[in-house]
């Protein structure tokens, strides 16, 4: 599963995802705090020195991305390319 970071360039910490960064796409590193599947969906807490962020991976959005995230494990480093989403409100 190793696969190589060389080129990747981090475009934010982890902590500094705010609401105004929603919609653009970010390049996030850190370790995985945790990681929980729930069937459709995977979550991954994804941690550096300046805080946690959620990631979801779904089939829908990237198929390959999802297989992979199935094979992740806490402390595992990751580098993330992905779309910052606000969560959605809570019913």
């Amino acid at each position: 599963m190793a696969e190589s970071m060389q080129g990747m360039k981090r475009t934010h910490y982890c902590g500094e995802l705010r609401i105004n960064h929603e919609a653009q796409e970010v390049i996030l590193m850190g370790w995985v705090q945790r990681r929980r599947d729930h069937g459709g969906l995977i979550f991954v807490d994804l941690r550096d020195r300046s805080g946690l962020v959620q990631v979801v991976f779904s089939p829908e959005v990237d198929q390959a991305a999802f297989e992979k995230a199935e094979g992740v494990r806490n402390e595992y480093v990751l580098a993330i390319v992905g779309r910052v989403n606000a969560r959605p409100e809570v019913l």
